[in-house]
């Protein structure tokens, strides 16, 4: 799964003395790579950088990384290249995509918020913590984080899997959708699963969590038991809906890099201890 590597301290300031830092550069959501590794540049940034838009992230391997945006998408040479973070899934090292993901949530929100959403004054960072204070009115921004659920639903030795409709990728996996204002996780996963497949769950259990940087969500994985019901699809939101059982042909699931694919591997029909 995506996830910040064990040996990773964040910061919300910098050091006070910065040697050969590692600077993750986005334009539109990608990041800048060196070509022929896929690798990051180091020590000085190959693009011209203000130093307001430069964000501490934290210290990675006793090296300090920091975050920044631009608007140009003009490259320094061609030995570097503008790189999706999706597209780097089974390709980059899953530590580095994680980090890269941190740094990608930090970018995007430094990029959002150089105003006030209030008075519109440009903002200023505050002292200690991650957020931007308005000198004018006093509003402060913190990094905005969107909760979704996901929820693999079982029915005895049978697991539902859904084709979404606006999917860029032809793979089955579990529902999915984000959290409303006033709701709590749990009934979002009621209210997701009637509204996308027509069926009632009971017996929620918590899976595991997973920050998904795109551009900055934090995906909480349910399993739940079948109540009642037959699948009806929204097809708003779901081009197809079926359960899968032991003797059924599987098919293609989210990448191993992604919560959806540990959440249905650990509960794939006809697996040991299940």
């Amino acid at each position: 799964m995506l996830s910040t590597p064990a040996d990773f301290t964040p910061l919300i300031d910098p050091p006070l003395a910065i040697h050969n830092p590692l600077t993750f550069i986005f334009n539109k959501g990608r990041l800048l790579l060196r070509v022929a590794a896929l690798d990051m540049p180091e020590g000085t940034p190959p693009l011209a950088v203000p130093p307001e838009r430069l964000h501490p992230v934290g210290l990675w391997q006793g090296r300090y990384c920091q975050a920044a945006w631009v608007d140009d998408d003009a490259l320094p040479d061609g030995a570097h290249g503008w790189h999706n973070l999706r597209a780097l899934f089974g390709v980059a090292d899953g530590g580095f995509l994680g980090l890269a993901g941190r740094a990608s949530q930090i970018a995007e929100w430094a990029r959002t918020h150089r105003y006030c959403g209030v008075c519109a004054a440009p903002m200023g960072r505050a002292h200690g913590e991650r957020a931007y204070k308005c000198p004018d009115c006093g509003y402060t921004a913190y990094p905005q984080i969107c909760p979704a659920m996901m929820v693999l639903i079982r029915k005895g030795d049978q697991v539902l899997l859904a084709l979404h409709t606006n999917s860029p990728v032809r793979r089955y996996t579990a529902l999915a959708g984000f959290v409303e204002a006033g709701e709590s996780v749990e009934e979002a996963v009621h209210r997701e699963v009637y509204e996308e497949v027509g069926l009632r769950v009971h017996k929620l259990q918590y899976f595991s969590s997973q920050s998904w940087p795109f551009p900055n969500s934090l995906m909480i994985a349910f399993t739940a038991e079948y109540l009642d019901g037959d699948i009806r699809v929204d097809p708003a939101e779901i081009e197809d809906a079926r359960w899968f059982g032991p003797g059924d042909e599987f098919p293609d699931i989210p990448p191993a890099v992604s919560i959806a694919y540990a959440l249905i591997s650990a509960n794939r029909p006809g697996r040991a201890g299940r």
